[in-house]
C-alpha cells in the first residue's frame, strides 16, 4: 500500500496506511477491548502522539479524525450517504460550539477532530463507511457495539443478517438482565427495609420463619432446613425408581399390599408432608401471593404434590354395588389407574427443587433456556404403561434407562430389544437423537453451559461482595453499645441465600 500525498512525512506511531477510495487505516495492531471511559484515549493519544507529526491536509475534500490515539483520513463526500450520522452532522458546523457538541476535542492547527471513543469498534465502522459492510467482529463485544453504534449515528439495520441476529440478541439478554436485576434490587431494598421495622411478637416470629425457609445462610435452623429438604428430595427420588420393580408393581395391580409396600408408603407419606409443609410455609410468607403463584419451582412443587392427594382421594373410594359386578365400570377404573401412574411419575419432578441450593442446575436451566434449538434435538419418551405387559423386557423405569444409555451410547449389548412397531419406532428415534445430540449441538452446549455458568458465577461474587459492604458499612456506623448489640443481633440477617438471589436475579427460580 502506497501512502497518500497528503503526508510528506512517514507515518508515525499512531498515524495509518491509507487504503482504497482514499481512506487511511491505523498502523498499530489490534488493541484488545476495553470498556469506553471518558478521556482514557485521549490521554494515551496526548502521551504516544509525536509533535512533529505532519498533518498537512486537504480539509476542503477531507476529514482527519483521531479515535482513540489513532489517526484516520477519509473524504468528506462519502459522508454524503450518512448525513444523519455524527461524523455527517460535523460536516456542518460551522462555530466551536457545534464542533465541541460532537466530538472531545478539536485541533484547529491541523483541524483535527478527537474521539475518545473505542477505537476497535470503529473499524468496525469505518469499514462500512468504506465498503458498505457492517459485521460483528468475534473478538467484539455485542453489547459495546451496539454503544458504539448509537453514538457514531449508525443504525444498527444496515448490518449483515447473521450478524444483526447475534447482536440484537446479545443487546436484548443484557436489557433483560438489567430489568431483573433492578426488580431484584428493588425487592432486596424493601426487605431490608421492612427488616429494619420489625417488632416483637408476631410479626418478628413471622420474619425469623421466612429466614429459616428462604435463607439457609441465616443460621442453624435455616442450614438444617435446607438439608432436610434435599435429603427429602433424594429419598423421594430413590422410592420412585424402586416403586416400578416388578414385585411391587405385581401387588399394586392385584390390589395387595406386602410389608416392602407400607413401608413405601410410609416414606412417600412423609416425604409429601415435608413438602406440604415446606410449599404452605413458603406461600404464607410470600411478599406477594401472585409472584409466588407465578413462580417455576412453586408450580413444579405444586404439580408434583398434587398427585400424591389425587390418589388418596381416588384409593379411599369405596367400591359400590354396581362397581363390584364384573365388567361394570371396569372400563372407567382403568382410565383412571393409567391417569394416577402418569402423575405419580411427575414425582421425578421433585429433583428441580435442589437448585435453590445449586449453582450448577441454575447454571443448566438457564444453558435450557438459551439453548432450546440445540435441546430440540433431544426426545424424551415416558411410557410407565408400557412396561405392565410381561413379554416385554422393559420391566421397569430404571431398566429402560440401561437401555437407552447403552444405546445411545453405540454399545448395544442387545440383552433388551423393543418387538412392537411403535417400540422400534421409539428405540429408532431414540437412538438417533443419541447420535445427533452427541455429534451437532454438544459444542454449542458446552459454550452456553460455560458462558452462562461464568455470568452467574460473576453475580454471586458481586452479590457477595455486596453483602459485605453492606455489612461492614451497618457495623461502623453503630457506635453505641445498645446499636452494637442490635447489630451483632441481625448481623445474620442480610446474609442472604446468594445461590437463590442470582437465580432469582436472572429470572430462572423465581418464587
Amino acid at each position: 500500500m502506497k501512502l497518500q500525498d497528503n503526508f510528506t512525512n512517514k507515518p508515525t506511531k499512531n498515524q495509518a496506511v491509507v487504503g482504497r477510495q482514499g481512506f487511511c487505516f491505523p498502523l498499530s495492531s489490534s488493541i484488545p477491548e476495553t470498556e469506553t471511559i471518558k478521556g482514557v484515549y485521549f490521554q494515551r493519544a496526548q502521551l504516544h502522539r509525536d509533535p512533529k507529526a505532519s498533518c498537512v491536509v486537504d480539509h476542503t475534500l477531507q476529514v482527519l479524525i483521531n479515535v482513540g490515539g489513532n489517526r484516520y483520513t477519509f473524504p468528506w463526500s462519502t459522508l454524503e450517504q450518512f448525513p444523519q450520522s455524527r461524523l455527517g452532522r460535523l460536516r456542518f458546523c460551522t462555530t466551536p460550539e457545534e464542533i465541541a457538541r460532537l466530538c472531545d476535542d478539536y485541533d484547529e492547527t491541523c483541524q483535527e477532530f478527537f474521539f475518545d471513543r473505542n477505537p476497535t469498534a470503529f473499524r468496525v465502522i469505518l469499514n462500512f463507511l468504506a465498503a458498505g459492510k457492517l459485521r460483528l467482529l468475534r473478538e467484539l463485544c455485542a453489547v459495546s457495539l451496539h454503544d458504539e453504534l448509537d453514538y457514531w449515528g449508525v443504525d444498527p439495520g444496515h448490518m449483515e443478517r447473521c450478524c444483526r441476529r447475534r447482536l440484537l440478541t446479545r443487546v436484548e439478554e443484557r436489557a433483560e438482565r438489567e430489568r431483573k436485576e433492578k426488580e431484584w434490587r428493588q425487592k432486596r431494598a424493601m426487605l431490608k427495609k421492612n427488616t429494619a421495622q420489625v417488632e416483637k411478637g408476631y410479626r418478628r416470629l413471622t420474619w425469623m420463619l421466612r429466614e429459616v425457609v428462604e435463607n439457609p445462610h441465616s443460621g442453624f435452623a435455616g442450614k438444617m432446613f435446607a438439608c432436610l429438604s434435599v435429603v427429602m428430595v433424594l429419598i423421594t427420588v430413590i422410592s420412585l425408581c424402586i416403586s416400578t420393580m416388578p414385585d411391587l408393581r405385581d401387588e399394586d395391580t392385584r390390589g395387595e399390599c406386602s410389608q416392602k409396600c407400607r413401608s413405601m408408603f410410609v416414606v412417600e407419606s412423609i416425604c409429601v408432608a415435608w413438602f406440604t409443609l415446606e410449599f404452605g410455609l413458603r406461600f404464607v410468607n410470600a411478599q406477594s401471593k401472585l409472584a409466588f403463584a407465578r413462580g417455576p419451582l412453586n408450580i413444579i412443587d405444586a404439580v408434583a404434590i398434587l398427585p400424591y392427594y389425587v390418589s388418596l382421594v381416588v384409593d379411599a373410594r369405596d367400591v359400590s354395588p354396581e362397581d363390584a359386578i364384573v365388567g361394570a365400570g371396569r372400563g372407567y377404573l382403568d382410565k383412571l389407574s393409567l391417569i394416577l401412574r402418569l402423575l405419580r411419575a411427575l414425582r421425578i419432578l421433585y429433583v428441580m427443587r435442589l437448585a435453590r441450593h445449586s449453582l450448577g442446575l441454575q447454571t443448566l436451566g438457564l444453558t435450557m433456556q438459551r439453548s432450546m434449538r440445540e435441546f430440540g434435538l433431544l426426545l424424551l419418551f415416558l411410557a410407565p404403561h408400557a412396561a405392565t405387559h410381561p413379554h416385554h423386557s422393559f420391566s421397569s423405569i430404571p431398566a429402560s434407562y440401561w437401555w437407552a444409555i447403552i444405546s445411545m451410547t453405540t454399545v448395544g449389548y442387545g440383552d433388551m430389544v423393543p418387538r412392537s412397531v411403535p417400540g422400534q419406532i421409539v428405540a429408532l428415534t431414540s437412538i438417533l437423537s443419541g447420535i445427533l445430540i452427541m455429534a451437532f449441538p454438544a459444542t454449542s452446549i458446552f459454550h452456553t453451559f460455560s458462558r452462562s455458568y461464568q455470568e452467574l458465577k460473576q453475580d454471586y461474587e458481586r452479590v457477595w461482595k455486596e453483602e459485605r459492604d453492606e455489612e461492614a458499612a451497618a457495623v461502623s456506623e453503630e457506635i453505641s453499645d445498645d446499636a452494637q448489640a442490635t447489630s451483632r443481633t441481625s448481623s445474620g440477617r442480610f446474609i442472604s441465600s446468594h445461590y437463590a438471589d442470582v437465580a432469582e436475579m436472572n429470572g430462572l427460580f423465581f418464587d
